[in-house]
């Protein structure tokens, strides 16, 4: 017997379907619920309403648990690479081989950008922050590939895929290259996916790159983590901007803007930013872990905790350990790593984080791991879209193969009644 959940307004109950999810999450369906009733429900940041359903990720932020189609955080760090998760995302099974060799050869196809591109990127000054350039040539993609895309085509998919996974990672580094005033690199179809973006960044004209594999190992791991979160905030809005039928770039780009907040991908950018404003002060950090604990002091100890894991994030945990070999390998002395590595042994011991489970999160070791790298803090977040990238494809093809309806919130008007208008000598 199906299950329901019953609401009474006014006098007149109604019965509400209730559905109950795969790994029992329960939802009241709400579809009827203003025919029925002529009320909605209020819910600012939709905390508490499920905008969709989806098979694409599970995430329990109690018992710290991740998982993309079912298979656990833990094992597709330890066991996967980043195009092999790309895949499984995508298209809801872990590769064969072939299908993988497959995969990785059918992004190769589109992975060199069209050079006007570089007149478009040429445009923006030095200074701009690499998120906008990022967003706006993701963007300027759909100018140079018009045609729209036949949803229930599926060749016609599969090709839209490999294009935004193969373009994009070029785009990308190019933002950061044109920050730093060096040349635009090609990708390089004789190697791998993640060693071409440390080529892409990386590589001078002035002679060869050679790839550090604990490096690479490392990057791999982190665009596994980012992956996929569930319906964060640059999720939804790539969902609801690509419900309107807009094509997959411009979904995407919407995707990259809303992820450029601080409160959202901006998060590791802002533990580099603390430490940085820690080692300015003399560097002391026993005296912020206190300033941390004062409830009356502003100063909040950031990548420590995390809105959605109560108990702890799972992916720092991976994380932590490529963070150490990192830092290991390469025998950086930095004064703000030091903080972070200090900051990190006294809040694991202090008991007034560890009751409140405020343990570094993935945030913290990833901002540790690009600093280690010499990547500018201001393209932290573009690492994070690059990881990201195969979230918001999944999603958009989830929810356009589902032919889910155009996203429209509804509000509750708080503004004045009906006035008469004034005229210009009445104000």
């Amino acid at each position: 017997m199906s299950k329901t959940a019953t609401i009474e307004l006014d006098g007149k109950r109604i019965e509400l379907p209730v559905f109950v999810g795969t790994e029992n999450e329960v939802a009241i369906d709400i579809e009827k619920l203003r025919a029925l009733t002529g009320a909605i429900t209020l819910d600012p940041g939709y905390k508490n309403s499920g905008s969709c359903k989806s098979a694409i990720t599970f995430l329990d932020g109690e018992e710290g648990i991740l998982r993309y189609r079912g298979y656990a955080i833990e094992e597709l760090a330890n066991n996967a690479h980043f195009l092999e998760v790309s895949y499984l995302i995508i298209f809801g099974e872990l590769p064969t081989e072939k299908q993988l060799e497959k995969f990785e050869n059918d992004i190769r196809k589109h992975t060199l950008v069209n050079e006007e591109m570089k007149g478009i990127i040429d445009g923006f000054p030095k200074h701009a922050h690499p998120m906008g350039v990022l967003s706006s040539l993701t963007c300027a993609l759909t100018a140079f590939n018009p045609t729209v895309v036949n949803v229930e085509n599926e060749n016609q998919m599969y090709e839209a895929i490999c294009k935004i996974m193969g373009k994009f990672l070029v785009i990308a580094t190019w933002t950061y290259r044109k920050t730093i005033g060096y040349p635009l690199n090609y990708y390089d179809n004789t190697k791998p996916y993640v060693e071409n973006f440390l080529r892409l960044m990386f590589e001078l004209p002035t002679g060869p790159y050679k790839v550090n594999q604990t490096v690479l190992n490392a990057i791999d791991k982190l665009f596994i983590l980012h992956a996929d979160h569930e319906q964060n905030c640059s999720t939804s809005t790539v969902r609801m901007v690509g419900s309107s039928h807009a094509g997959l770039f411009a979904s995407i780009s919407s995707g990259v803007s809303a992820l450029w907040g601080p409160l959202h991908g901006g998060a590791n950018q802002a533990v580099l930013e603390m430490l940085e404003e820690i080692q300015k002060d003399g560097g002391d950090a026993d005296k912020f872990i206190e300033k941390a604990k004062d409830r009356n002091d502003p100063f909040r100890l950031m990548g420590f905790g995390h809105r959605v894991y109560k108990n702890f994030d799972p992916r720092a945990r991976i994380i932590k350990k490529a963070a150490d070999d990192v830092l290991a390998e390469l025998g950086v002395d930095d004064p703000i790593l030091n903080i972070a590595k200090q900051l990190e042994e006294k809040a694991l011991k202090d008991e007034y984080f560890v009751s409140r489970n405020l343990y570094p999160n993935v945030d913290f070791y990833s901002g540790i791991i690009y600093r280690a790298l010499g990547i500018p803090t201001e393209m932290f977040t573009v690492m994070f879209a690059i990881g990201r990238l195969p979230g918001w494809v999944a999603q958009w093809k989830e929810m356009r193969e589902n032919k889910e309806p155009i996203g429209r919130p509804r509000q509750i008007y708080i503004g004045e009644p009906l006035r008469k208008f004034k005229t210009m000598n009445e104000r």
